[in-house]
């Protein structure tokens, strides 16, 4: 898996250079938290958008994995599977520090729909399975608010343990979205904007 920018000095991008990169972030995350948590921090109640936004979050990612879910009973394509399925993965660790989180809090959990029952992708009738492209803007879409109310929880959070988290949580997401805008790219499913020429410009 690379990914190439033509006519320019930029190195490629490989799949072991995002990974280093990748494990750089998570060492600066650590080196952050190691330094808070030196800081002896008062213990505060959590405030109430603190608390707002764990429960929202919470609700998203629950709904997001029944997206997962109806994308695995409706595709055969095994890289779309593969994806569908580290997504997932991804939305129930973040479920379940959420949930273990909010309980140590006394924070009430929200009602969740229950999981999807398994479904053969080929008895699926056509005016209603998604494509392969459905799916994966869908995920894009989705992936796209996770990350905005994450760094919203971040910017919002008091609390040193509840910043660190938000900043976990979107981290992770990064590295999924990288995987899925390379998979989209390769496959000619990424939606792209109108592309932007300035008045005069020679490239029109």
């Amino acid at each position: 898996m690379k990914g190439f920018v033509k006519n320019s000095t930029i190195a490629p991008v490989t799949l072991s250079t995002f990974f280093h990169k990748d494990s750089t972030i998570r060492y600066h995350l650590n080196v952050l938290k190691t330094s808070m948590d030196n800081t002896n921090e008062p213990k505060s109640p959590l405030h109430v958008i603190e608390v707002g936004g764990c429960w929202t979050y919470l609700t998203l990612v629950e709904e997001f994995i029944r997206y997962e879910e109806i994308g695995l009973n409706t595709t055969s394509d095994d890289e779309v599977m593969e994806l569908l399925n580290d997504v997932i993965k991804t939305c129930e660790s973040h479920v379940k520090r959420l949930n273990e989180f909010m309980k140590k809090e006394g924070i009430p959990l929200p009602d969740v729909v229950s999981a999807k029952p398994k479904s053969n992708p080929k008895e699926v009738p056509l005016g209603v399975k998604l494509s392969d492209d459905e799916i994966t803007n869908g995920i894009a879409f989705k992936l796209v608010t996770c990350l905005e109310t994450c760094a919203r929880g971040q910017a919002e959070a008091i609390r040193n343990d509840v910043g660190i988290m938000w900043l976990q949580f979107y981290s992770e997401w990064v590295t999924i979205g990288t995987t899925l805008k390379t998979l989209m790219r390769k496959r000619g499913w990424i939606k792209v904007p109108p592309y932007y020429y300035p008045p005069g410009s020679p490239t029109r």
